[in-house]
């Protein structure tokens, strides 16, 4: 029979105190979670502009913005759901309050737009903003071995440049 010494439990026990219950480096974990949060802070604000857009949009325009900002908001809707889900997955907390948000967010509040073309060109600057901070995060998440966030993060990043692509080709 082997026994295991008493020091090597302790090292065991001291390389499992580092890693989640799901098996990532905390210390990595709260790195990803950082930089979710701040996507979650942006997606946030992206979706109350688009709300203010589909409600207010005016003009020759109308009837396809108003129906495409609906469904841009039910998807950053899910989505908002799908990081701040991925945050407590990786055992970190998402931010919850309004002024953590507008804290954070590179994306800012875009009050009295009512225009088709003034809108679509703020929906494609925020979207750009969500595109570069989705970049970094993949980097690092794949940096640190966390292939959920990997995963969730180049399935956005496909989405949204569609959408970009998509609103070039109006603005043009």
């Amino acid at each position: 029979m082997t026994f295991v010494s008493t020091k090597a439990n302790n090292k065991i026990k001291l390389e499992m105190d580092k890693l989640s219950n799901i098996g990532l480096q905390k210390e990595d974990s709260k790195q990803v979670a950082e930089r979710l949060n701040e996507l979650l802070a942006n997606y946030h604000l992206y979706y109350q502009n688009l709300r203010g857009f589909h409600w207010n949009i005016k003009g020759i325009h109308f009837f396809q913005l108003h129906e495409k900002f609906e469904e841009l908001y039910n998807t950053a809707l899910s989505r908002i759901d799908a990081i701040a889900e991925r945050i407590l997955t990786i055992g970190q907390q998402p931010l919850h309050t309004f002024s953590d948000y507008l804290r954070l967010s590179g994306i800012k509040e875009a009050g009295n737009l009512s225009g088709d073309k003034e809108t679509v060109a703020a929906t494609h600057q925020n979207l750009s903003t969500l595109l570069d901070l989705e970049r970094d995060i993949l980097k690092l998440a794949a940096e640190t071995g966390d292939e959920g966030t990997v995963s969730l993060i180049s399935e956005d990043i496909n989405e949204n440049e569609k959408t970009v692509w998509m609103l070039n080709a109006f603005l043009s």
